[in-house]
């Protein structure tokens, strides 16, 4: 008996033990790819200053010198995040003025601002926070500064139908833009009234401002420079 138990037991080998599947290992534009999406999340959540590159590499599994090796540091991996947000709210909004009506146009850049926000918060709260390394990788106010850019043709060809001065539109255009931008960063965390609310008092703001507009506008203060 003692026998037949013995010989069970070896015919038991580590083959009959179930094997670890085996990882997949990375290619160089997928591990690239993982570092940008933890990273993003990071710095949304933390901010530059309150992220490592030993937290980032943790959350990817990997070690600190392979995310020097496809950024140079934390500060090539924060510039690349950014530059890929910008450029995805810029798209979005010159991409949604497609309307000719301009009170249409304004809606449509202002939903394009309120969708990015509600889409890709994250990206967005990196793009309203202050860094250090803002000078290399652009700003919110340069961003904002890119959007008025698009706006401004459509205000200086209105301007020129109404018997506005042109020359004016750029100044318009920064502060509908800027105040758009501003309620954004409101909405962002009050997220009420709900987006289409929103959209329609800004252009309620915005519209009848404009409709209503002095051709040469006056001070009624005591203060006149």
């Amino acid at each position: 008996m003692m026998e037949g138990v013995a010989t069970d037991s070896s015919t038991s080998t580590s083959s009959d033990k179930p094997r670890r599947p085996r990882r997949t290992r990375m290619t160089g534009a997928e591990r690239r790819e993982q570092l940008l999406d933890i990273g993003r999340t990071l710095f949304a959540a933390k901010g530059f200053e309150g992220t490592s590159v030993e937290e980032i590499a943790a959350k990817a599994g990997v070690s600190k010198p392979v995310v020097y090796e496809h950024f140079g540091g934390k500060e090539g991996l924060y510039a690349v995040v950014v530059d890929r947000e910008m450029r995805q709210l810029l798209d979005m909004v010159t991409g949604a003025l497609t309307a000719g009506h301009p009170r249409e146009l304004l809606e449509q850049a202002a939903f394009a601002l309120l969708d990015y926000i509600e889409v890709y918060t994250d990206g967005f709260r990196i793009l309203v926070r202050d860094s250090p390394v803002a000078q290399s990788t652009g700003t919110f106010a340069s961003l904002i500064s890119d959007i008025a850019t698009q706006v401004e043709d459509i205000l200086g060809t209105e301007f020129k139908n109404r018997g506005f001065d042109a020359k004016l539109a750029p100044l318009y255009a920064q502060a509908l833009v800027g105040m758009v931008a501003l309620t954004g960063q409101w909405w962002l965390d009050a997220r009420k009234p709900k987006k289409s609310e929103v959209a329609a008092h800004l252009v309620n703001l915005a519209w009848h401002g404009l409709d209503g507009m002095e051709q040469k506008p006056r001070l009624i203060g005591h203060r006149k420079n």
